[in-house]
């Protein structure tokens, strides 16, 4: 139970009305390490509680250390997104809602006059995506001397977007924190490890190996499709059928986006749509729009594969494959988390296997293939495709059958 950790009583208040029963096995990582100030890299799943374990480190510090004069925040969560940001934020308050704790948020998208208050008032900690932080810390609105813990959420994550130099330029600026905490959904390739040598202190790692119950329960398959014509018709058939009750479909441009939104209205589909230069509040608008029940589908480029927290997501579709194995696996962990069951398909043309080959590759799992028979694929290429996935799915059988008929005959 979380009353192990020495956490205050007024955290515990705060995990209890935030639904949270047992710690997960990330946070019974991460929450004794962090509690004893000592810098770390940590690694976890989408969907498994991540950010509760920075968080109540994070506000135990502040509540053990007392501010004795007002200033700027003391605690800096920096969030690859926008939407994760947002996220962070509205966790943050729960858990800290029966403290004195006051936290705000700062990202891009929003009138500047907005952040005002957090930038001129006392904030103890703030939640912020690097690009407009680092805009206030140049026009010297913000003063990173005051913070004593760092935090880096989904440090893979921007550094793949870009990052690195303005959160170098961060870090620089808050060489005064007493500890800082890096983590990350995946540690594949050396980029985060080189990363968090440069910027931590002897770092303990952690890496998490989630239970049974809070594992992604995923069930993925492919429909291959002769154009993307036949692709439209495939999602338009999927998304008729009643059990895709809260559905993201992911495409890989924003002129995808508006062309799909456009299609789904015409078949008496609605919808709601995310790119990455959509205003703020249209933004909050989609998201809200889904999380409520308004509309079962969002139609979303990969801004929202990070940090896009949505209950009982049902099913994610790739409409487009994304460029890269682990962008797959980010996609595919909107639905499925916290031990929910969720789907995965993609819809995919002959010249998207090689894809799908590094996909099954990186994930140690082949991918079924299925179709909807009056959707049949028709070109030659797609056909092609299909025969060699019977092939394979035949010799697999027949290796299980061995397999079995071998165990009879020792009997």
């Amino acid at each position: 139970m979380f009353n192990q950790f020495d956490l205050d009583s007024a955290l515990l208040g705060g995990i209890e009305s935030a639904g949270f029963k047992k710690p997960t096995s990330i946070q019974e990582l991460v929450l004794p390490v962090a509690m004893t100030g000592k810098d770390l890299l940590a690694s976890a799943p989408t969907g498994t509680g991540k950010t509760a374990a920075f968080i109540l480190p994070a506000a135990q510090h502040l509540l053990d250390y007392p501010r004795n004069k007002p200033g700027f925040p003391r605690v800096l969560i920096l969030s690859p997104t926008r939407e994760l940001a947002l996220q962070t934020h509205e966790q943050c308050e729960k858990l800290t809602s029966l403290t004195k704790i006051k936290s705000g948020v700062i990202t891009g998208g929003v009138n500047y006059g907005s952040h005002k208050e957090i930038l001129t008032t006392n904030t103890d900690i703030l939640v912020a995506t690097p690009g407009r932080l680092m805009e206030y810390i140049e026009s010297e609105q913000f003063d990173c001397r005051e913070i004593e813990v760092l935090i880096l959420d989904e440090a893979d994550r921007m550094l793949d977007m870009g990052f690195i130099e303005i959160i170098n330029r961060i870090i620089a600026e808050a060489r005064w924190r007493k500890q800082t905490m890096l983590f990350s959904a995946t540690l594949e390739g050396s980029a985060v490890v080189r990363f968090s040598r440069e910027i931590l202190n002897e770092p303990v790692f952690l890496e998490s190996n989630p239970s049974r119950k809070e594992k992604a329960k995923i069930h993925q398959w492919l429909h291959i499709a002769d154009n993307k014509d036949h692709k439209v018709a495939l999602l338009v058939n999927l998304l008729k059928q009643e059990e895709l009750s809260r559905v993201v479909v992911f495409a890989n441009k924003r002129e995808t986006v508006q062309y799909l939104s456009g299609k789904l209205y015409a078949e008496e589909v609605p919808c709601v749509w995310l790119e990455g230069k959509m205003p703020q509040d249209k933004r909050s608008t989609s998201v809200e729009r889904l999380r409520n029940g308004t509309v079962k589908v969002l139609v979303a480029t990969d801004v929202a594969a990070r940090g896009l927290d949505i209950d009982d997501i049902t099913h994610v579709i790739n409409f487009d494959l994304p460029r890269t194995a682990d962008i797959y696996l980010h996609r595919i962990g909107r639905t499925g988390r916290a031990g929910n069951k969720g789907t995965a398909i993609s819809l995919v043309e002959a010249h998207d296997m090689a894809v799908i080959g590094k996909v099954e590759r990186y994930i140690d799992e082949r991918l079924p293939r299925r179709i909807i028979e009056e959707l049949r694929p028709k070109n030659k290429e797609a056909r092609v495709a299909i025969k060699k996935a019977k092939v394979k799915k035949t010799v697999a059988q027949k290796k299980a059958k061995a397999k079995k008929q071998a165990k009879r005959n020792k009997k």
